[in-house]
């Protein structure tokens, strides 16, 4: 046997035994070791060996098979047909390629496709005789399954009896899965029980939905989206995939309702785009898009390819959880003196960013975690948020644990004494000169929501304080374009770029001046606030707290920041110098247009509003007393919804939270807009 060919043949075999272990332990213990995007990567090197040597392929091979064999503790679960997985694709290109497949397997190119999002969950049969749900099982083998009837029959969203006519018999598939809601709930009550929490929604469903005892089951609340008419009898006269699920959205059962038919590759790529972008939006986990021929004897002429339909396909996002190793944990300084926890880790690629270092909040959330430092760990990437450590892989844990981390009792930049204020859980260095605390209020006063001068960022930031260039914010007005262009990896046209950014940043309003200050409690919003109400920087420095507390929006605690800030020395000799080098310190002032149906009251916006931007409601909102908030809570007392509202809708309606349009937004501001 040639040497090459007896290569792949041990390669292929240890590809298999890791996909089997991963297939083990992800389907049967729901104790996953490797993530996602690892068993992708060893599924698709095992595909192309045995694409390359097709005498390596076996019947039993996890490219020809899905999931696992069923746990011998629950009774077998026969599928009538094959409960298929699909094929993946990763980018914009495999769509294209799997587009040209299937229209060349179609032999015409007239067909819609029905798009899907991919729910990040556990996959179900059901079966309803007579319209009365009779039994349920897992994939298992996708032949195979186990049958946990009594445990579906807990889940609330699984209706029991079918509404309308329904056929002698039906079968629908889905995915149970848990709200990202109810998962922070449930880890919240197990962190205070002393319970080691779930790492993520998955798991937690999963685990609930497959134990043998039902009333445990019962105790949390899963849900379950369908996404198949897998057949009935007699066959009822659909003709597409969308069909079908409008017929079981008929019959009572729970459909996603971000399901489209979309005419092109072009329109279906615009879909994944658009969704990757905006997941954070929903209530529950996706992890892809589900891209499906929509015409259901098309489907079957099409056929399958061993374990994956040949006409559909699921688009997986770049992953937002990864595994890799805690290298180290060090301690960042922030601007207002806070430690943070930094967890130093082996590179990994998290949401299409290679990421080295991820928060750990504090000692607490470390300690709660059980994190340490030699760990397998996951790491999670949500949007534009930092990473952060979920928690570890115990599973992979070998020999003797590190000490738990605890915050070093000096800062380690400047090493002046580490303080913890009463009831709080971070720690701070009690040096307001600390050079670390330089850096990060030079690049947040500087930032986009500040004073905005591009080009001064967290690397330039450092390079300013580390030559001694800058000694406060003041100092960024008196720097010269030839020492800007003598730093390293600073040029003449550079630099001079960011003085030209800076001359345009001394007139900037007053309220980017104040939020640029990290004055504590004191974000863009609560800075609008108090430039509209006192208009001249000199007034606010002179102002009480009981006229700081007097404004609309600005409450004790956020009032009492603001004094504290004002009344320290070194911050008036701050203003002294800012004002000085001809930064605008005044705007004009606003009177409040209170309007009654408004002050005192807290909104929350949520989707696209047809005629004003998110920005401008929430300033109109402000300006008439009101507080906008990002967050949906009990203290809420509006939600204004526009189109394709997300999980923010989902959770006010659950509160029983009142919902209003942008009309009756206008309508309580008691004109077209306060302030307009």
């Amino acid at each position: 046997m040639p040497e090459k060919t007896t290569s792949a043949r041990r390669r292929a075999q240890e590809l298999r035994a890791a996909l089997d272990e991963a297939n083990y332990r992800y389907y049967v213990l729901d104790a996953p070791t490797i993530s996602d995007a690892e068993y992708d990567a060893l599924l698709r090197e095992l595909q192309t060996l045995e694409r390359e040597h097709p005498e390596l392929a076996t019947p039993d091979s996890p490219t020809q098979r899905v999931g696992a064999p069923p746990l011998q503790a629950f009774p077998p679960f026969q599928h009538r047909h094959q409960m298929s997985s699909l094929g993946n694709a990763f980018s914009e290109e495999e769509l294209r390629a799997f587009d040209a497949r299937a229209r060349k397997l179609a032999g015409r190119g007239d067909f819609v496709y029905a798009v899907e999002l991919k729910i990040d969950g556990l996959a179900v049969a059901l079966h309803y005789r007579d319209g009365v749900f009779e039994r349920g099982g897992t994939r298992g083998d996708g032949h195979t399954g186990e049958e946990i009837t009594a445990n579906l029959r807990t889940v609330r969203s699984i209706p029991l009896r079918l509404r309308g006519e329904v056929p002698p018999f039906v079968e629908v598939r889905g995915e149970i899965y848990l709200k990202l809601s109810d998962f922070e709930r449930i880890n919240a009550q197990r962190a205070n029980a002393g319970e080691p929490v779930f790492a993520n929604p998955r798991n937690a469903a999963a685990g609930a939905v497959r134990q043998l005892d039902s009333s445990i089951t019962a105790r949390r609340p899963l849900s379950f989206w369908t996404y198949q008419l897998a057949g009935s009898e007699p066959e009822l006269a659909i003709a597409s995939q969308v069909a079908a699920l409008q017929q079981c959205a008929a019959w009572g059962l729970p459909v996603n309702p971000n399901v489209r038919r979309i005419d092109d590759i072009e329109g279906v790529i615009e879909f994944c785009n658009q969704w990757e972008g905006r997941r954070e939006e929903l209530d529950y986990e996706i992890d892809g898009v589900v891209i499906k021929v929509d015409d259901l004897a098309l489907q079957g002429e099409m056929g399958s390819a061993g374990r994956e339909p040949r006409w559909a396909v699921a688009y997986k996002f770049k992953p937002r959880e990864a595994y890799t190793k805690l290298l180290d944990i060090t301690v960042q300084v922030g601007r207002t003196g806070a430690l943070t926890p930094v967890a130093i880790l082996e590179p990994v690629v998290v949401g299409g960013v290679t990421v080295r270092n991820a928060t750990l909040h504090n000692e607490e959330e470390i300690a709660r975690k059980d994190v340490h430092v030699g760990d397998v760990v996951i790491v999670r990437r949500a949007g534009d948020v930092i990473p952060e450590v979920v928690g570890p892989v115990k599973e992979r844990r070998s020999g003797k644990l590190a000490p738990l981390y605890k915050v070093p009792a000096r800062c380690p930049v400047c090493h002046a004494a580490v303080d913890r204020p009463e009831g709080e859980v971070v720690y701070r260095c009690t040096n307001a000169s600390c050079p670390a605390q330089l850096k990060e209020r030079i690049r947040h006063f500087c930032g986009r929501g500040a004073m905005d001068i591009e080009g001064i960022g967290e690397q330039l930031a450092s390079q300013l304080v580390d030559s001694g260039l800058v000694h406060d914010i003041a100092d960024i007005f008196a720097l010269t374009g030839e020492r800007l262009a003598a730093l390293e990896r600073m040029g003449t046209k550079s630099a001079q770029n960011i003085i030209d950014e800076r001359e345009r940043a001394q007139e900037r309003p007053l309220w980017r001046l104040l939020n640029g200050l990290s004055i504590r409690f004191v974000g863009s919003q609560n800075a609008q606030i108090l430039a509209d109400a006192f208009g001249e920087l000199t007034e606010l420095e002179n102002a009480s707290v009981e006229r700081l507390t007097a404004v609309p929006g600005i409450g004790p605690k956020i009032g009492q920041s603001v004094w504290l800030f004002f009344q320290q020395p070194q911050n008036r000799k701050l203003l002294q110098r800012l004002q000085a080098t001809g930064v605008r310190t005044s705007q004009p002032r606003r009177a409040m247009q209170a309007a009654a149906g408004v002050a005192g009251k807290t909104f929350v916006l949520t989707g696209m509003l047809p005629h004003l931007t998110r920005e401008e409601a929430g300033a109109k909102i402000v300006e008439a007393g009101g507080k906008v908030t990002g967050s949906v809570s009990k203290k809420t007392d509006y939600v204004v919804a526009g189109e394709e509202a997300g999980s923010k809708l989902t959770k006010a309606q659950e509160l029983g939270i009142a919902v209003i349009d942008e009309a009756a937004l206008l309508e309580l501001l008691g004109s077209s807009g306060a302030g307009a």
